[in-house]
């Protein structure tokens, strides 16, 4: 059975597909993104309070370096596919980075199915939402300079610019400063806001489900326009990455929660801090190529294919 909150998502979805003047206004969007980044913060920081940080070493480590490679291995691939170089680094950069709503659905669906995962998983989302951005960013200098050597190629704005723009924007620092708050409070001193922050979760996810299914039906008209490639950047490629995912979340001994939640991280694509950081440090790329492909595919496959796919994978690998 799907899982509720996705049939938010499909019902924003359909009323988009169908012209309905269905619409949240943006500040309850906002609202609700916030919310969402602070919450799955606390739960993880939560969790850190009970645990020896040095025991961690081994996932931290192994997420960012999950987040960087990424790029590398889908930038080839989207050159093959005849994406310019600007384009091939920013679509790359987006898959290395992480989906945070992505992971809220997979727990959600992990936990009504019965599954334990480790609760400190927040950690790794936190962990990996840099890493993919900084190798995509590396690859769109080296590319380009590869494809022209006219210096008004290169890609805008300081390394210190967006250093402070990918790790003190909204999502990194809401979802790292609610895992700091939780690890310094921790249970008991997050006891008093658990009526705000753990109970309503998940109708707050369904609500902010339904505004992205408003979003991804705009932006399935934009397909025509680019071509099988980005559709198959967007369905192809997750499913691999889950296997390289889930492949990593075996070898560290995480449970089938956790590997199932590692390989849904590494195939989901991120259309909140990528875009933004991408924007600054590489003007030259195709946004709308980038957020269609993460948003307007990648997304709703996830939600609905990919999310119980990888809970299987990580059932009969784990298991």
């Amino acid at each position: 059975m799907i899982d509720v909150v996705v049939l938010f998502f499909l019902l924003g979805l359909f009323a988009r597909l169908v012209g309905s003047d269905l619409r949240l206004p943006e500040a309850l969007y906002e609202t609700l993104s916030i919310y969402l980044l602070l919450a799955i913060g606390l739960k993880g920081g939560i969790e850190l309070s009970r645990q020896p940080l040095a025991a961690l070493a081994p996932q931290v480590l192994a997420c960012m370096a999950l987040g960087f490679v990424i790029p590398f291995v889908l930038y080839p691939l989207g050159r093959a596919l005849k994406l310019a170089a600007a384009d091939a680094a920013s679509l790359a950069a987006h898959y290395g980075s992480v989906s945070v709503v992505t992971y809220a659905v997979a727990s959600a669906a992990l936990a009504r199915q019965g599954i334990a995962h480790e609760e400190h998983a927040a950690l790794w989302v936190a962990v990996m939402e840099a890493p993919g951005i900084v190798a995509g960013i590396l690859l769109a200098r080296w590319g380009m300079r590869q494809v022209s050597t006219d210096s008004t190629a290169a890609p805008a704005g300081s390394w210190g610019t967006l250093a402070h723009d990918v790790l003190f924007g909204k999502s990194v620092l809401l979802l790292a400063g609610g895992l700091l708050i939780g690890a310094v409070a921790g249970e008991a001193g997050t006891k008093p806001i658990e009526a705000v922050f753990v109970t309503p979760f998940k109708g707050v996810l369904a609500l902010f489900l339904l505004e992205l299914g408003l979003v991804a039906g705009g932006r399935l008209a934009e397909l025509r326009r680019f071509g099988a490639a980005v559709a198959v950047i967007g369905i192809g490629v997750p499913p691999l990455l889950a296997l390289a995912g889930g492949a990593v979340g075996v070898a560290l001994g995480l449970s089938t929660g956790g590997v199932a939640l590692l390989a849904t991280l590494a195939a989901s694509a991120s259309y909140i801090a990528a875009p933004t950081a991408m924007r600054i440090a590489v003007p030259q790329a195709n946004a709308a190529l980038s957020i269609t492909a993460a948003l307007g595919i990648t997304f709703p496959f996830n939600l609905v294919v990919g999310i119980p796919l990888y809970i299987e994978l990580a059932r009969r690998w784990a298991g």
